[in-house]
């Protein structure tokens, strides 16, 4: 969510608080419905107002979220005033979810990846395994990622702190830079990086902050539950599948013209003999993430919540002086979607208590009453997917539509694993659209090697790509699951 913010003029800030005001206040101009009280509806012009205000940010994203918290706390205060009863605070209930502090915690145990080293180690042994060719070294920062997004939930501190650093490097050490000699490397890199990035975005429950909160939904409007090994089990069939034609597929439509890179596999090696042995704190990083993955993974025979595995990881860390306190303080990226997404995650559950989702479902579902789930689902995801062209952040766009989507496509008589996992999928997938889609999207477009109209042109295409893949491969393995 940092990453997004960007200063903003005077007269642009006012627009956009007229647009968020402005979406909450017509909905309370509408009359309430039967059946639905007026503290729900109070309640729904809070939450779209939100969700505006997440789009339009007139204030960072964590912000407008804990404007929202404060609302609820206040319809609440006024329903109580009204009725003269007692109504519990409900508006921080979010902030006590194991779920909130799993994402808190793994992004302080990411801290400790970037401040040992280990997460630049991992990825130059890549380099240095598979890099003596282009297409190879792209697989080699991309698989690189998806070590490392199995247990650090943002995506941005991957690819800005570790694998967009090693990237760049490697294009210019190929006299690949921006301008006339970008398409030697540099230009296939970053693009391909970015829009593999968001295939293992989809792959791991950690792939990006956003993803606990899609869980959150999904457990909220079906009652199925989205861990760490379900997420994981549900995604690695299409994941890889994705993972192992996306850069080919750029490596044909948008080839580099160095296609031999030898020079890359030495420049690793000489930067992991400048790094030396591995060292006291990378062994304590190293042995804390694999605890971590094994808790997480084996949760169905321990039974300890996922959350707990992620404290006792810091902890150790604490505890060995790979962290210290300040490292944990100034956590600014953790402690955002701390804010966020507590709050996000309560007023998706208030918002479920109120009928209001369960009724526009019931209604969208009956402009389709006669559809095979096959065709309601189908029709809906393509929707859902590229409406990310309209949106800056995976988590504007899931908040804002998941759970209606989720809730209309189950109504429809999709099944309901398949409606939970395709929606959750194509969140992250979809942000491959744009060079904004997500928080990498900045970072590797920035660096100014390929043009708009390129990036965007690529990330169409894949993503013709990649919804047949989770469509029918993933459909399809999921049945296998069991799951439908």
């Amino acid at each position: 969510m940092a990453a997004e913010e960007r200063p903003i003029s005077t007269r642009s800030r006012w627009v956009r608080w007229a647009l968020v005001l402005g979406a909450g206040g017509l909905i309370l101009l509408f009359p309430v419905p039967a059946g639905i009280t007026p503290a729900s509806w109070r309640l729904l012009a809070i939450f779209v107002s939100t969700m505006v205000g997440l789009v339009a940010q007139p204030l960072p994203g964590g912000a407008m979220v804990l404007l929202g918290v404060l609302a609820i706390a206040l319809n609440d205060g006024v329903r109580a005033l009204l009725t003269g009863t007692t109504v519990p605070v409900r508006a921080f209930a979010g902030y006590s979810d194991p779920v909130v502090w799993l994402v808190l915690c793994a992004f302080f145990i990411s801290r400790g990846m970037i401040k040992t080293g280990l997460g630049r180690r991992i990825a130059l042994y890549f380099v240095k395994l598979i890099g003596g060719t282009s297409l190879g070294l792209g697989y080699a920062l991309a698989a690189a990622d998806g070590v490392l997004a199995s247990i650090i939930p943002s995506n941005g501190a991957r690819s800005g702190g570790i694998i967009f650093p090693i990237a760049k490097s490697l294009a210019e050490t190929f006299d690949s830079r921006p301008g006339e000699s970008a398409r030697r490397l540099g230009s296939f890199l970053m693009v391909q990086l970015y829009n593999t990035d968001v295939i293992i975005c989809a792959i791991f429950f950690t792939g990006q902050a956003s993803n606990a909160i899609i869980a959150g939904f999904a457990r909220e409007a079906s009652g199925l539950q989205l861990t760490y090994p379900t997420w994981l089990l549900g995604a690695i069939v299409p994941g890889i599948c994705s993972f192992l034609i996306i850069p080919y597929l750029f490596y044909r439509l948008y080839p580099p013209e160095i296609k031999r890179t030898p020079g890359a596999t030495e420049l690793a090696q000489r930067e992991l003999s400048a790094q030396g042995p591995i060292s006291r704190p990378e062994k304590m990083m190293l042995l804390v993430f694999a605890m971590v993955m094994v808790l997480w993974m084996t949760t169905r025979f321990h039974r300890f919540d996922v959350a707990i595995p992620a404290l006792a990881g810091v902890c150790i860390l604490l505890l060995t002086n790979v962290l210290d306190w300040n490292d944990i303080i100034t956590e600014k990226s953790g402690w955002d979607v701390f804010i966020w997404y507590g709050g996000l995650v309560q007023m998706a559950k208030l918002l479920g208590e109120t009928g209001i989702t369960k009724a526009f479902a019931n209604w969208t579902a009956s402009g389709i009453a006669g559809w095979e789930w096959w065709a309601a689902l189908g029709g809906l995801a393509l929707v859902y997917y590229f409406a990310h062209y309209a949106f800056a952040s995976i988590t504007a766009h899931s908040t804002a539509m998941y759970i209606p989507f989720l809730t209309v496509s189950i109504a429809a008589g999709a099944p309901p694993w398949v409606a939970v996992l395709i929606l959750a999928y194509y969140s992250n997938l979809s942000a491959g659209l744009t060079h904004y889609g997500t928080t990498p999207g900045p970072i590797y477009f920035g660096a100014g090697y390929v043009p708009q109209t390129t990036w965007w042109k690529l990330g169409l295409i894949a993503s013709l790509v990649n919804i047949p893949i989770w469509a029918l491969v993933g459909v399809a393995w999921w049945k296998v699951l069991g799951l439908w």
